[in-house]
């Protein structure tokens, strides 16, 4: 099955035909991909055979993987997924990273933290598992993902608050609004129609648009920062995830609303984070 499906993968055009095979398998076998090569002779049964074949298909219509299986992990987290969310990414990884390393002295503090446009909840769920003295919190306009992340925070045993919120729309903000946080986290819609035909089909086909695309990026980033002004304590900090074509166009937007602005860059030397500290008041 490994040698056919990588072949069969190739011919369709899936990218990492090996890898994919390898994935489905350990899925279905519930074992580590590893130990599939110290059980290469091990015939499947005719039920596990029946399982497989149309996760085969689905990969073959360059499914993602992750909505395959329905899960992903996300640095120490188990997270599921499906199609009314982003998959999380590695660079979504290196933020929280990020954060964690400049929030090293303050892990025993109870910080509060707030994620905008959480979607699976990765961020949040991610922290407060590391540290449960922070109390995390997650918005989204997506009730279909708020109801994911509640059972991803479920299934991790965190706890973590989730809002139904419009970060465009300061009506819906409810509750969320009354609170002060000392870190807001965002990793929003960045992708401007003019790259959609760049990315790969598994991405353009299947993951949610509205997590995906935005007509003008900037114009969400400017929302979030007004939020933050408003709603981060006076020494709180801002921490993004952006498009690289658009970082220092953003960091220049915060300067006029952060006392300290610095941008980072991911494992691939790309300019991808941002971090603004103290906000300005008027």
């Amino acid at each position: 099955m490994l040698e056919w499906a990588t072949g069969y993968f190739e011919k369709k055009g899936v990218p990492n035909p090996r890898l994919s095979i390898e994935w489905l398998l350990a899925d279905l076998l519930q074992i580590k991909r590893l130990e599939l090569y110290l059980q290469y002779d091990r015939p499947l049964s005719s039920g596990e055979l029946n399982r497989l074949r149309p996760m085969v298909k689905r990969r073959s219509d360059h499914e993602p993987l992750q909505y395959i299986t329905g899960s992903t992990d996300f640095l120490d987290c188990r997270i599921e997924v499906g199609p009314e969310v982003l998959i999380p990414r590695s660079e979504t990884e290196q933020l929280v990273e990020l954060l964690l390393n400049r929030e090293k002295t303050r892990y025993n503090q109870p910080l509060k933290l707030l994620d905008i446009g959480t979607g699976s909840g990765c961020i949040p769920i991610s922290i407060s598992k590391k540290l449960d003295e922070w109390n995390c919190y997650g918005m989204d306009i997506s009730i279909e993902a708020l109801q994911l992340a509640k059972k991803n925070a479920e299934q991790n045993r965190v706890t973590v608050h989730f809002y139904e919120s419009d970060i465009f729309d300061s009506g819906t903000f409810g509750t969320i609004g009354e609170q002060n946080f000392d870190l807001i986290t965002s990793n929003p819609p960045y992708i401007p129609p003019d790259e959609v035909d760049t990315l790969d089909r598994e991405v353009r086909e299947f993951e949610p648009d509205s997590a995906l695309y935005l007509e003008k990026p900037l114009t969400i980033y400017t929302a979030i920062s007004d939020f933050a002004v408003q709603y981060l304590k006076e020494s709180g900090t801002l921490y993004l995830e952006c498009n690289n074509r658009f970082t220092s166009e953003i960091a220049e937007m915060l300067e006029s609303q952060f006392s300290n602005v610095e941008t980072a860059v991911d494992y691939d030397k790309r300019e991808r984070f941002i971090i603004a500290e103290d906000p300005l008041t008027s």
